[in-house]
C-alpha cells in the first residue's frame, strides 16, 4: 500500500508590526480616524472639555466638540497577513505636545490630518515631523459643509515638499482611512530607500 505523502503544514506567518502616528490640530478627527479603521476596540483617553480649559482650548470651528484626547488614542489594523499597523493618535492641544517625543519613538511614519477650514492648525505637526525627518502623509479630512480643494492647492498652502503625499479622505470611512495608511507606508518605504541611496552615493 502506497501512503500518500501528507503536505507539510506551513508555519504561521510572523507579521511585521509598524508604528504609525496620527497627528494634527485640535478637533480635526484623529480619534475618529483611529476608531474607524481599528480592528480592536480602540483605546481612548478622552476627557470632557471644561470651563477651566476654555482659555487654552480654541474651539473655533469645532464648537460642537465636547471631549478632548489627553494622552493618546491607540488602535490596530492588519493590512496584510504579514503586515500589522499600530496606530497612535496624538493629542492636538499645545499643552500636551510634550508627549509627542515619546509617542514618536520608533515610528515608521505619520499621518498629519488636516481640516481646510483651519489649515493653520496642522502647521505644528508638519514642522515636528519635518524637523525629525519622520516621513508623513497629509490626510485632508473632508468635513461636510467645508470647501473642497485639490491636493495641490493644499500642498501649496502648507508649503510641502513635492514628494509629500496629500490625500483627500473621510476619517469616518474605513476604506478611505486604509488608503491613507497604505499611502503612509509606501511613502515611508520610498523615503527610507532614498536615504539609503544617498548614503551609498
Amino acid at each position: 500500500m502506497i501512503c500518500g505523502r501528507s503536505e507539510r503544514a506551513m508555519p504561521p506567518v510572523e507579521p511585521v508590526t509598524l508604528k504609525i502616528l496620527v497627528a494634527g490640530g485640535f478637533g480635526v478627527g484623529k480619534t475618529t480616524l483611529v476608531g474607524a479603521v481599528s480592528e480592536i476596540r480602540p483605546l481612548r483617553t478622552e476627557e470632557s472639555l471644561t470651563e477651566a480649559g476654555r482659555p487654552v482650548d480654541d474651539t473655533s470651528g469645532v464648537e460642537g466638540k465636547r471631549t478632548t484626547t489627553v494622552a493618546m488614542d491607540f488602535g490596530r489594523i492588519t493590512l496584510r497577513e504579514d503586515l500589522v499597523l499600530y496606530l497612535f493618535g496624538t493629542p492636538g492641544q499645545q499643552r500636551f505636545w510634550f508627549m509627542w517625543d515619546e509617542l514618536s519613538e520608533g515610528a515608521l511614519g505619520a499621518v498629519v490630518l488636516a481640516d481646510t477650514r483651519r489649515l493653520e492648525d496642522c502647521f505644528a505637526a508638519v514642522d515636528y515631523f519635518e524637523r525629525r525627518s519622520i516621513p508623513f502623509t497629509v490626510g485632508v479630512n473632508c468635513f461636510e459643509g467645508a470647501d473642497r480643494y485639490p491636493a495641490d492647492a493644499v500642498r501649496q498652502a502648507l508649503d510641502l515638499d513635492t514628494d509629500v503625499p496629500v490625500l483627500l479622505c473621510d476619517a469616518r470611512d474605513r476604506e478611505s482611512v486604509k488608503e491613507v495608511l497604505i499611502g503612509v507606508v509606501q511613502h515611508a518605504m520610498e523615503y527610507a530607500a532614498d536615504r539609503r541611496r544617498a548614503v551609498i552615493v
